[in-house]
């Protein structure tokens, strides 16, 4: 493709979009988001989209440590849990490579087709299976295990999550997952909301697991990265 990087950095807008809550000090965070370097022309669109729609998207700093997982861990098979416009779909898409395949789940079709749309424009739509429907139910109908499972699904399903999507993934795989901070309110709420209660039991599942290995990354909202034993 010619040309394809078209956005450097962040705007003031967008920047103050992706912050969740002063997990991260704004001064170290908008210089986080300033040594991006260009994302390509369908990311930098989705972005924007993002920002106008206020659509949940992970955003190009989370996304980078997404490919850079895959790229490290060699992941050729990714399942990703609450997929939205795909964003983050071509991040891992991008980096399980030639041969790899990675699961886009969303129930929503008009989220789907638009998603299908961005990843033949960004020329990953090989390597993507959509899937419509409840991310849940179709991670329980699959027979294989993945390199890595990827959770972003409503907040109040993450126990749920673990207890389905830990004995898919194979050892030495990776389980990831967005919003374990939640703008902070895992450490401030008093009493915690519903989704934040079952955030709050997700990590302790996530740091109790003796089959699991697990880092908290406090960029943007809280990432979690567990590794399977």
């Amino acid at each position: 493709m010619a040309n394809p990087d078209i956005k450097l950095g962040i705007d003031k807008d967008t920047a103050d979009h992706w912050r969740m809550g002063g997990i991260t000090v704004g001064a170290v965070e908008d210089y986080l988001y300033s040594l991006l370097p260009p994302r390509h022309e369908v990311l930098a669109e989705m972005e924007d989209e993002a920002v106008r729609h206020k659509i949940p998207i992970v955003g190009p700093a989370v996304a980078r440590i997404f490919e850079q997982l895959a790229m490290i861990s060699r992941a050729k098979t990714v399942f990703e849990m609450g997929s939205a416009i795909g964003y983050s779909t071509i991040w891992w898409a991008r980096g399980v490579g030639d041969g790899g395949r990675v699961h886009y789940t969303d129930s929503d079709p008009k989220n789907c087709d638009k998603a299908r749309r961005y990843f033949e424009r960004a020329g990953v739509a090989d390597r993507i299976t959509i899937h419509q429907g409840d991310a849940l139910e179709i991670l329980s109908e699959q027979k294989e295990q993945f390199d890595i499972i990827f959770n972003d699904v409503d907040k109040q399903d993450y126990p749920r999550v673990f207890r389905l999507a830990v004995p898919r993934v194979k050892k030495g795989g990776l389980f990831v997952t967005d919003n374990v901070l939640w703008s902070g309110r895992v450490a401030t709420e008093d009493p915690p909301a519903v989704s934040t209660k079952a955030i709050l039991e997700f990590n302790r599942m996530l740091y109790g697991s003796p089959d699991l290995f697990t880092t908290i990354l406090p960029v943007r909202d809280g990432v979690a990265v567990a590794v399977k034993k």
